[in-house]
């Protein structure tokens, strides 16, 4: 009876030391767990203005950050609103800055905003004018004959950069002009009414936009360097590496070409296609520049 009796003792010890141990090892695996859950349990904020270049490269970026299993949310906002956002930690990233354009915002916010990524480089901006306008082709030959335009030149929201600088141009070259602002859609519409009758037209330009597809327009020279050729950039806010360092590194990588993010916004602006419907099929048509991107 002794010896049956430490017989069962010893098998009990054997059995109550197996199952502390795998208590243990679950409690190790469920905290390596929990602080990998933790990484990813982040929302990661991205801004986004009311460009249509903006929408291509925030969705697919977002999706791929999804498929890494952060969670995203979108503020819109003008992109005066989309940097303060960012220099106050409220907004992690925008997808869309151009440079040298938002030099003054980088420099307004200082260290609280880091340039993360090239997009793609040299997009034009600047003054266009409809192809029909043969005797139009720098900003100068504008001089003197203002009037034919009513002497206005369109452009996008106020408080935007390149606002301000279309103001400058007008003050350099001398013009008899006022920029009359509105949204995108505005100036275009107004641009569109006068294009149909082939009237003179003067307004803000830029690539990637479905503008190029729809009319035939031209980028006016300058010579006075304005509206040089842009570097479109991923900007974020200085705290988003230490938040969610996979999703920084990620947006470390990142780069689209011009070609692809204007094609996205054809298929979204004049086919009516879902935003994410195309983000995702460019996503799964470039799985290995998306793993590249990802570091895979």
């Amino acid at each position: 009876m002794k010896k049956l009796f430490l017989g069962l003792l010893t098998a009990l010890l054997i059995v109550m030391a197996a199952g502390c141990s795998a208590k243990s090892e679950g409690a190790d695996n469920s905290s390596e767990q929990a602080e990998s859950s933790s990484s990813k349990d982040k929302t990661i904020n991205f801004g986004v203005t009311p460009w249509t270049s903006t929408v291509p490269p925030t969705k697919i970026a977002s999706l791929i950050l999804q498929d890494m299993g952060y969670n995203v949310k979108e503020t819109k906002a003008n992109v005066s609103g989309v940097f303060m956002g960012m220099s106050r930690g409220e907004v992690d990233v925008f997808m869309d800055a151009w440079f040298p354009m938002h030099k003054v915002q980088m420099k307004k916010f200082g260290d609280k905003l880091e340039r993360t990524a090239v997009s793609y480089p040299k997009a034009k901006t600047g003054w266009v004018v409809p192809t029909y306008m043969k005797d139009i082709n720098s900003v100068s030959d504008l001089k003197g004959k203002e009037g034919e335009f009513n002497n206005k030149m369109y452009g996008i929201e106020e408080g935007a950069s390149a606002t301000k600088e279309s103001n400058e141009m007008i003050e350099a070259y001398g013009l008899d002009m006022k920029q009359v602002n509105s949204s995108e859609g505005g100036m275009l519409a107004q641009a569109d009414r006068l294009m149909k009758q082939e009237k003179p037209v003067v307004f803000f330009g830029w690539r990637p936009h479905t503008m190029f597809n729809k009319y035939d327009l031209k980028v006016l020279k300058n010579d006075k360097g304005f509206f040089e050729s842009s570097s479109v950039e991923v900007v974020t806010n200085s705290k988003l590496k230490e938040k969610a360092p996979e999703a920084y590194e990620f947006l470390k990588n990142w780069s689209i070409s011009i070609d692809d993010v204007e094609q996205m916004i054809v298929e979204i602006e004049d086919q009516g296609k879902d935003p994410e419907k195309v983000a995702r099929e460019w996503i799964n048509n470039h799985q290995d520049k998306v793993n590249k991107m990802m570091g895979k």
